[in-house]
Parts: C-alpha cells; structure tokens; sequence
C-alpha cells in the first residue's frame, strides 16, 4: 500500500484577505491624542509589532527514540548522542539561532513502545523524528504520517523505513549491510552459515546475503535463533558443521546478525569442543563492533582476521573527529556513547541533516512540512565524507517499493588486523546493483 502523504502545497495556507484598520477619529487632546488612538488600534488589530521578541527564531523541538533495558537489542547511544549534540549546538548559539530541544523515548524493542514514542513525539509538537532505531517501522510510522512528521535518519532496521515518503535515511539499512557482506565473503569463503534472529526482520536477511554471494554460486545455509537467548551452543555447533572446508575447498565462514546477542552467540561458539576447522567469523557492524572486540581479547580474539561490513568509514578515521571532540566536552562522563557505534554514527549524520536544513530554510519558525518539502525538492547534505552526499530527490531512490528510500546505498568493507577493526578497501562500494538482481524467496 502507499504510504499517506499530505498534498505537495499542504503547507501553504490560505490567504486571507487584510483586516481593514479604521482612521483613528479625531479627539481631544490634539495630534497626540491621534498618534496614541492610532497605536492602541495597531496593536490591537495586529497583535504584534514588528521588532519585538516575537521576531526571534523559534525553539526547534525534535524527538530521538530508541530501546533501552531491554532483554534484546538495546540502542542507549543514540538518544544520549542526541542529547550531547543538543548540548554542543546550543552552547554555539543554536542552529541557525533556534534552541535546539532533544526529547527522548524509550521505544523497549516493543510494537507499543514504539506507537507511544510517536504518539508522544506528536503530542509535543516535535518537528522530526531524529536518528532514532525501531524494528517496528508498521507501529511507529503511521502515527508519524498522520501528524506529518518526518524521520531522519533512523537505523535501517524496518522495511516501512526505506519504502515511506516520510522517511530520510542515511544509511542502507540492513538490506545494503546484508547485500554488501555477501559480496564482500564472496572472493574469500567457500560455505556460509547465517545465523539469524527468528523474527520478520530475520527472515529477509538469507536472501540479501545470498544476494551478494550470487556471483560466487553458493548460497547460504539459515540457522534461524532466538534474540533473546542466553546460550547459543546448539545453533553454533549447526552453523560450524555447515561452514567445514572440505579438502580443496576455501574456509568456511559463519556469519551472526544477532544484534546485542551476536556477542552472546560467539562466546557460544569459541567453547564448542574440538577444531574450529578453520572456519572463520564474520558479521556487520551493529552487531559487531569495536568495543566487542576489544572485550573478547583484541588481537587474540576470536575476531582476529574476520570480515566486517559497515555504512561508514571505520571509527578511527580522520572523518569522525568532530564526533569525537563533541562527545569529549559534552558527554565525556557517559558511558552509553561510544563513538564506534553505528548507532551513535547514524545519530550524528542524522543530526547533520537537520542542521543543514533548518540553515537552508533560514526562517524563525522551522515546521515538520517546512523539512519534509525542503528535502523533497532536493537540499543536498554533505556529510564530511561519511557518507556520499545526501539527495531525496526521485531520481535519486531506487525502482523498488521494498526499499525506495534508500538514497544512500554504499557500504565500507572492513577486517580485523592486531585487534583494530581498519578498512579492507579504502572506498564505498556501491551495493545497487546487487540489490536490484533478483533473489529468492
């Protein structure tokens, strides 16, 4: 079904035509006497005179929404980021002279949680929902569509994200993670063993990655598994014994999208008994990152030489210095930011795009039409060079309604070498071909 849209020129209003202002009468007292009749009717009249404070940029007021405490995807990085960009912005004067003012939301990785964010996002006024992360885009997304609210780049997860016109993504989403890794394990890995959430979103993922993996001729082999589980030796053990080399064959390699419990899947799988076999690991970035590398023993980990693929350059390069400074002097004591989190990373390009806007639009009173159509006729945001340059326009979507939004379809290959995850290619690679072939079902 298409998504509601409001009409193009919903956010014009109709003209009305001017009050008449009487001729002040005359009075005792003289041209004073006038002079004072004639501002009492002014202001009166008008409600306003030009000057005052209600010529001043408005505040701009956005939500960012994510799951905290949960016992499955957690996401705490992203408001906090939010929140610490809020702080930057303003104590530089704002943007474009608005206050900026950050809500957040707990979402709880529920369908209810997520309606209740957008609900509370509509009734606060929000202009945007920003760099915020749901799996449930069918809950949250239509109380958005009715308030005409757009989101700005959140994470990817949800299929109603990259096919709603009042999405804005920033990313690929999981589809361009997932395409990009098969191309990625296609010139090193015989067999590949998925192993994946047993949920809606999980079901798309085989055939993504088999996507990817077409040119090579293999497919991958689903191990469908929990989200929530708290040992995973029987699906890793499944997943070894598929990904076994044969004589003269490349090694295997076992893949995880599990999300917070991808590390509990690989601490599963290095305490399975016997060989390893040579196969080796490898995942996306959100499931894997960083910090969980250096937990899990850095260089002599067992993410030592695995094969990761993220949206964005690797955490360490020059490009992410801003991001850095900022969390050092607005949220140096927060330990639920790290700046090697694709979601911390997604938050700040989210960001990024609203600035750019509400500078663009230059106005006092930044509205949710005002961005939408802003955005719509094609404002292009550079972002540093963490991204290609951002552009909505229809010539820049895809020719597919399951992901017609995905404007930025580029992906960065990276590999873990001494315990540092650095980049395998030192370019983007554009998936869109990929995602246009056809895949099975």
């Amino acid at each position: 079904m298409t998504p509601w849209r409001p009409a193009p020129f919903s956010h014009l209003r109709r003209l009305r035509r001017p009050a008449v202002v009487p001729r002040p009468r005359r009075v005792p007292g003289g041209p004073a006497a006038v002079l004072i009749a004639a501002f009492a009717v002014l202001t009166t009249g008008c409600g306003i005179i030009p000057g005052t404070d209600d010529d001043s940029r408005a505040t701009v007021t956005v939500m960012t929404f994510a799951p905290e405490g949960t016992d499955a995807t957690n996401m705490p990085g992203m408001p906090a980021m939010a929140t610490a960009y809020a702080r930057w912005v303003n104590a530089r004067g704002g943007i474009d002279g608005h206050t900026l003012r950050v809500i957040t939301c707990n979402e709880r990785n529920t369908r209810r949680g997520a309606a209740d964010c957008a609900d509370q996002a509509a009734e606060e006024g929000a202009v945007a929902v920003v760099g915020s992360y749901s799996q449930y885009g069918r809950s949250f997304l239509p109380p958005l569509q009715s308030a005409g609210i757009p989101f700005i780049g959140g994470y990817g997860i949800s299929h109603e994200e990259m096919s709603s016109f009042h999405s804005y993504p920033v990313n690929g989403g999981q589809i361009s993670l997932l395409a990009g890794h098969g191309i990625q394990l296609a010139d090193v890995c015989g067999r590949v063993a998925l192993v994946r959430p047993d949920s809606l979103v999980g079901d798309s993922l085989p055939a993504l990655l088999d996507s990817g993996l077409a040119r090579s001729g293999r497919e991958t082999l689903s191990v469908l598994a929990p989200e929530d589980a708290t040992d995973y030796t029987q699906y890793a053990h499944r997943a070894r014994t598929h990904a076994r080399a044969t004589e003269g064959e490349r090694p295997g390699c076992v893949t995880t999208v599990l999300g917070d419990r991808t590390e509990t899947f690989f601490d599963s799988f290095r305490r399975l008994p016997g060989e390893q076999g040579g196969v080796r690991v490898s995942s996306v970035l959100g499931s894997v990152d960083q910090s969980l590398i250096d937990r899990t023993g850095g260089p002599s980990g067992i993410f030592e030489g695995a094969f990761l693929t993220g949206w964005y350059p690797p955490a360490g390069d020059a490009r992410w210095a801003d991001l850095r400074r900022v969390i050092d002097v607005h949220a140096f004591d927060d330990d639920r930011i790290d700046p090697a989190d694709p979601g911390v990373q997604t938050t700040w390009i989210a960001y990024t795009v609203l600035t750019a806007v509400i500078e663009a639009l230059d106005r006092n009173k930044i509205t949710p039409d005002a961005i939408s159509l802003a955005l719509d006729r094609g404002l292009v945001v550079p972002t540093g060079g963490l991204t290609p340059p951002l552009r909505w326009l229809y010539e820049d979507t895809m020719n597919d309604r399951s992901f017609s939004r995905a404007v930025n379809r580029s992906v960065t290959f990276q590999v873990v070498r001494k315990g540092r995850l650095v980049a395998q290619r030192p370019d983007f690679v554009d998936v869109t071909t990929t995602l246009r072939a056809p895949r099975r079902t």
